[in-house]
């Protein structure tokens, strides 16, 4: 039995949603995004070839409806903005602590990379499916995955590569800035 095109549509979104969140870090317009990725899909639905892969296809067109809405704002669109409540938490001080440092580090990732990791890994999408939506070799995802996970961890654990001084600099500013920021609401509180 052949699955209809708008049950595919409909069983695609929850993954779309990840995509254009990832992508525009907020949740607002994540849904716009993914509403208008949905209604380019329903207008060329004609365009599907049955039988190819249509999370690729769909994931593909939210990422170009993504790129066409950024050159259309270009000067006045700033996409590293991203609401306070995204990361919202009741977890103990230092939890909210690595959160931070994990938002902050994220949001330092190339889009490219960044993109690459959370479908990778948090949609669990194969090398192959990255490929096809971010339309480069397998390697060049498997590579980008590679780097963002590696990226991450230097610095989240602070082993900056050696001979990079600017961005050693940037984690210390970023750590000084979100220890002075934890003070003040701690001073708060009291």
């Amino acid at each position: 039995m052949t699955v209809s095109f708008h049950d595919q549509v409909i069983g695609i979104l929850p993954k779309l949603r990840v995509q254009a969140l990832a992508l525009t870090r907020n949740r607002a317009a994540a849904e716009d995004l993914v509403q208008d990725a949905v209604c380019n899909a329903l207008a060329a639905q004609n365009s599907f070839a049955p039988g190819t892969n249509f999370a690729a296809w769909m994931h593909r067109i939210l990422r170009n409806r993504f790129i066409s809405d950024l050159r259309k704002k270009r000067d006045t669109t700033d996409i590293d903005d991203m609401p306070a409540s995204f990361l919202a938490t009741n977890a103990p001080h230092e939890d909210r602590i690595v959160l931070k440092d994990l938002d902050a580090a994220l949001a330092r990732l190339p889009d490219d990379q960044r993109e690459a990791l959370v479908l990778g890994v948090l949609e669990g999408m194969s090398y192959q499916e990255l490929a096809d939506i971010a339309g480069c070799a397998v390697g060049t995802a498997k590579s980008r995955v590679f780097r963002a996970r590696r990226q991450l961890e230097a610095w989240m654990t602070g082993e900056e590569h050696v001979g990079n001084e600017r961005l050693k600099a940037q984690a210390a500013a970023l750590r000084r800035k979100l220890s002075q920021q934890d003070s003040q609401n701690a001073s708060k509180a009291v």
